[in-house]
């Protein structure tokens, strides 16, 4: 299907935006509402209006978030009412029942839990405040802003290197020890056991 990629120049509330993951990394979301409350009034608007939110117009006219809902949780939470919103694509005439298997067919959903489990599509949240949080995605977003990996085009991309440290550094010593958990999750990174995950930077130099 043809992306639309024009921007709808109506604002849209926050609020009716539909999520199209389970989790978030709340650790990423409370820096984004920080840097949201350091902005100035004049600063507030460049920023909304540099940052059109992408979504997907699905039956009865719903818009779904494909990217950014960190961000858009941090502006709800932060009390920003409406946003605008760039239509990657058109699902509205498509079936409900199908509309969720056509979505993960052109990568716009990720329905996994915060334990790295794919769940069922019910369990994909309606609302952005229901989101729930995965530590190992705060992690993964913290990696990539030292310069672990670079970001990439690719959908999910902060998911699959979440899902990678999940399975080598432990739950409790991110909720209780952020920095030595960033420590281990450093080393890992460069490792070539990550060398598949998308934006891999490769090992230090010796």
């Amino acid at each position: 299907m043809t992306a639309i990629r024009e921007p709808v120049l109506m604002p849209v509330a926050l609020e009716d935006l539909r999520p199209t993951q389970i989790t978030v990394g709340r650790r990423e979301v409370e820096i984004k509402r920080k840097a949201w409350r350091d902005k100035s009034r004049k600063k507030e608007k460049e920023f909304l209006g540099r940052h059109l939110i992408p979504v997907v117009e699905g039956p009865k006219g719903r818009f779904y978030l494909i990217d950014h809902h960190h961000l858009a949780l941090a502006l709800h939470e932060e009390g920003v009412r409406d946003v605008q919103i760039v239509v990657f694509g058109d699902l509205s005439m498509v079936d409900e029942d199908l509309f969720w298997p056509t979505m993960s067919a052109h990568n716009w959903t990720h329905p996994f839990d915060d334990k790295g489990r794919r769940r069922d599509y019910k369990m994909i949240p309606k609302h952005l405040r229901d989101l729930i949080d995965d530590p190992y995605r705060s992690l993964a977003g913290e990696l990539r802003r030292m310069g672990a990996f670079s970001k990439e085009s690719e959908a999910f991309s902060e998911f699959q290197w979440a899902d990678f440290l999940r399975r080598r550094v432990k739950r409790t010593v991110i909720e209780k020890e952020f920095t030595r958990a960033l420590e281990m999750a450093m080393e890992f990174a460069k490792s070539k056991d990550a060398i598949y995950l998308p934006g891999w930077s490769g090992p230090d130099a010796e």
